[in-house]
């Protein structure tokens, strides 16, 4: 399976831009039992990608696989064009996983939740900086959770917890997101207003992404009503933002403060939800 019905935006020709993800003649076998196979399709620069399966697709694998957390049982995947094995540049790449895998327990605060997307894979123990736990504070002020920062990360509502994960995200201004059913166990009023964001990290920074989502009108809303193309159980929307509109504000997270702040000001149709 390939993307080969790419709609561009704007009739603008998209093939200019660079490869972000390849996956290629990718299958996966857990227990013998075959997972996802013969998968192959490439992520571009500045492309959204909204990925639609029934459960037990194999989105959630095929996720895993691409920040290198399952090894494919064949095929390749590179990012950025460059082999799984060797990339190196994870800050590049910022990942919201299904926040049902999250233990509630664990013993760690909002502030060094968001903290750990500045760990390098290999630098895990490394000292903070000055500059880091300002990033960490823009991106926390950018989700409205910056009076959150002491409080265990078990103690908050599903829609905190989500914004959390996405301020982690987000810390490094990435070029690539992939998220995983980010808005599943959040309220009506909290999945508007992320999709919003996302929305607008889309079409105002120099990001692409890969989405799973369950929300099949808020995947068709934006990205079209017919999949891209299919493979297996798994379905693929795209639209493409060629050229990024004008933000006032260049740096992604004082951007996001900028844009929470007017949908709480009510210039904007939806509000950011403070709670499940």
């Amino acid at each position: 399976m390939s993307i080969t019905n790419r709609p561009d935006a704007g009739g603008a020709d998209c093939r200019n831009h660079n490869d972000v993800i390849t996956v290629e003649h990718v299958s996966f076998a857990y227990q013998h039992k075959k997972v996802i196979e013969d998968v192959s399709f490439i992520v571009k620069e500045r492309d959204f990608i909204g990925l639609i399966g029934t459960n037990g697709a194999g989105k959630t694998t095929l996720l895993r696989m691409i920040v290198g957390l399952h090894k494919p049982s064949s095929g390749q995947i590179k990012l950025f064009g460059e082999p799984i094995s060797k990339f190196k540049a994870w800050d590049r790449i910022g990942y919201v996983p299904q926040r049902n895998g999250f233990n509630p327990q664990f013993p760690a605060t909002v502030r060094e939740v968001v903290l750990s997307g500045l760990y390098g894979r290999k630098k895990l123990f490394r000292r903070l900086s000055k500059q880091d736990y300002t990033k960490a504070a823009d991106a926390m002020d950018a989700m409205g959770i910056a009076d959150l920062g002491d409080k265990r990360i078990g103690q908050l509502s599903g829609g905190q917890q989500q914004r959390v994960f996405l301020a982690r995200a987000i810390i490094n201004g990435p070029s690539l997101l992939i998220l995983d059913e980010p808005t599943v166990g959040i309220d009506a009023e909290t999945q508007q207003s992320f999709f919003h964001m996302i929305k607008h990290m889309h079409q105002h920074h120099d990001m692409t992404f890969l989405m799973v989502s369950h929300d099949m009108d808020m995947i068709r809303g934006y990205l079209g009503q017919d999949p891209a193309s299919r493979a297996g159980k798994l379905n693929f929307y795209i639209k493409h933002s060629h050229e990024t509109q004008d933000c006032v504000e260049s740096n992604l997270a004082h951007s996001l403060k900028g844009l929470r702040e007017q949908m709480e000001s009510g210039k904007e149709v939806m509000a950011i939800g403070n709670s499940n």
